[in-house]
């Protein structure tokens, strides 16, 4: 890195204590302004591992040997921090910036992917019955709720980010949490996202390619060109990145409503024989399929708790967090129910079942030569999503390594945007990855057993602190019966699948968890770092711009 750049951060970040001009002022950044010691916060006592730039951030060392905070005040001039709410002396943490409708459009916007425009065929030629699958779209709907609701009452009672791996740590201690943002940071977040960005690439380049299948080298290529530009969007802006998600949010829903209307229209001129077919007659369902069934309708839902991984940044999270989940996940069960209607009022049974996307071949058969519209909606449709899949994963990256957990690194926040980029960063570059090497319905398979497990861990954290924190505040509470009803058909959906039809992928993905052990062990209990591991932290926060942040939550 060349010296002018250390000068540029140096200034930024040094706050009051100016290096002086002199050409060793390189030697003096790294062995002063960059010395690796304990971060103390006001609240949570020394973070082990953590790398403090001396003079810059809330818990690091001023000029006198006091513990100074990043202002205004210390930044150099037109380095003003974003947003209105920068005050003077406020330490680097999360801001509270996503609101009520912010937060339904987060709920919906990720919810509301690829899955309806594509799951409808996956559901019916697993179930062989309109009335099966009908009731399993419904009772996904239902199950998302409920499992919302049990997560509200969690989100209200630790408003710290970072969903169930918060919870976790409340419930069950480290090792539990570990493994969660073993698997969520490596495996889960990634998956969805390079699901999501193969989805939209697929569709993005299709009208361009009409005459064959589109070449993989292609799709994989927007898939990665996806990903960046949403990178560059969630690390640029906080609000830039809710504005994003509301607006595709906004599109998807004209979206659902072109398909609805359509279907409508021909309801009305009397195109109903395929709702009148036998629903039940010719189902040929068993146990294992209906689960793998619910998996194909639970990745349309899956998203519903989203909106718990960015608690910190939710305004008034006791309000805001349960009316967003009310709101938002009943207004995509009902879109979801008027879309299959919609569909069965232009096709057949079979049609659909045949169909690789549903919506597409709705479009071809309704829109004549306003066809394109269909492959424009779903484009739409999966970029808000994956929007909002970066935006929820960069937070789980930062609670698990503030904790210890994860790279000290991944906790860092950009000095002036206040966003998670180290912990965006990372989890694009493995989505990457899995978008190169994957495939979609590979790491639809393995995506949902895995997160299964984690919901109805969940639930059983939820009831465990029932009885050991009866009295920890809980300002919205749901009935008991809930959290054991989401973990009795968690734990059918893991384990009836095993039974049914085994397969060497549940067996992968039980080691992969439980491999985290090895990792777990040596590095978070008994504190083993390796020695490069300083430097790379130094040099990752002066390319990035990046600072610890304090423990301090706005209220």
């Amino acid at each position: 890195m060349c010296d002018a750049m250390r000068d540029k951060i140096a200034a930024l970040l040094q706050g009051s204590v100016r290096a002086p001009a002199h050409t060793d002022t390189t030697n003096k950044l790294q062995s002063a302004a960059l010395t690796p010691v304990l971060d103390y916060s006001d609240e949570g006592g020394a973070r082990e591992g953590g790398l403090v730039w001396r003079g810059c951030s809330a818990g690091c060392d001023t000029e006198d040997g006091t513990a100074g905070t990043l202002s205004d005040g210390n930044l150099n001039p037109g380095d003003k921090l974003e947003g209105s709410d920068a005050a003077a002396d406020d330490p680097v943490h999360l801001k509270r910036r996503v609101g009520l409708f912010s937060g339904v459009a987060l709920i919906v916007g990720t919810m509301i992917g690829s899955g309806i425009f594509v799951s409808p065929s996956g559901l019916l030629e697993r179930t062989g019955s309109v009335g099966i699958s009908f009731i399993i779209w419904m009772a996904c709907g239902l199950l998302s709720l409920l499992g919302a609701l049990a997560y509200a009452e969690l989100g209200t009672m630790n408003t710290s980010s970072g969903a169930e791996y918060a919870y976790f740590m409340d419930a069950f201690g480290g090792p539990p949490a570990f493994l969660f943002s073993w698997v969520s940071t490596l495996v889960l977040k990634p998956s969805q996202m390079a699901i999501i960005c193969l989805s939209f690439a697929k569709y993005a380049v299709e009208p361009f390619v009409s005459e064959c299948e589109p070449p993989d080298a292609l799709v994989k290529l927007v898939a990665v060109i996806s990903i960046v530009m949403i990178l560059a969007v969630n690390c640029y802006s906080v609000n830039l990145a809710t504005n994003v998600q509301n607006i595709f949010t906004a599109a998807k829903l004209v979206a659902i409503a072109i398909i609805v209307c359509g279907g409508a229209y021909k309801l009305i001129l009397g195109n109903t024989r395929h709702l009148q077919e036998p629903n039940f007659a010719s189902s040929t369902a068993t146990l294992g399929n209906i689960a793998t069934a619910f998996y194909t309708g639970l990745w349309a839902y899956d998203g519903w708790n989203n909106l718990n991984y960015v608690t910190e940044e939710i305004k008034n999270p006791s309000r805001n967090l349960p009316l967003s989940i009310i709101i938002g996940i009943p207004l995509v069960t009902l879109c979801y129910a008027l879309v299959n209607v919609s569909y069965l009022a232009v096709m057949s049974v079979s049609e659909m079942a045949d169909s690789e996307a549903v919506a597409v071949t709705f479009g071809n058969r309704l829109l004549g030569p306003m066809a394109w519209l269909m492959p424009l909606a779903v484009t739409i449709s999966t970029f808000g999503s994956a929007n909002g899949t970066l935006f929820v994963a960069g937070r789980l990256c930062f609670a698990a390594s503030r904790e210890g957990h994860l790279l000290d690194i991944l906790s860092y926040v950009h000095v002036r945007r206040f966003t998670p980029a180290p912990g965006l960063i990372f989890h694009s570059l493995i989505a990457v990855a899995m978008v190169l090497y994957g495939t979609i319905d590979s790491l639809i398979d393995f995506f949902s057993f895995t997160a299964w497990i984690f919901y109805g861990g969940a639930m059983v954290a939820l009831i465990v602190m029932r009885y050991t924190k009866p009295h920890a505040p809980r300002p919205y509470k749901v009935p008991i019966i809930i959290p054991y009803i989401v973990l009795v058909v968690s734990s059918y959906l893991v384990v009836t699948p095993i039974l049914d039809k085994p397969q060497w992928e549940y067996l992968y993905a039980t080691a992969f968890i439980l491999g985290g052990l090895l990792v777990y062990i040596p590095f978070v209990k008994w504190g083993y770092s390796l020695p490069f591991m300083d430097k790379i932290t130094v040099f990752l926060q002066m390319v990035l711009e990046v600072v610890p942040t304090s423990t301090t939550f706005e209220y």
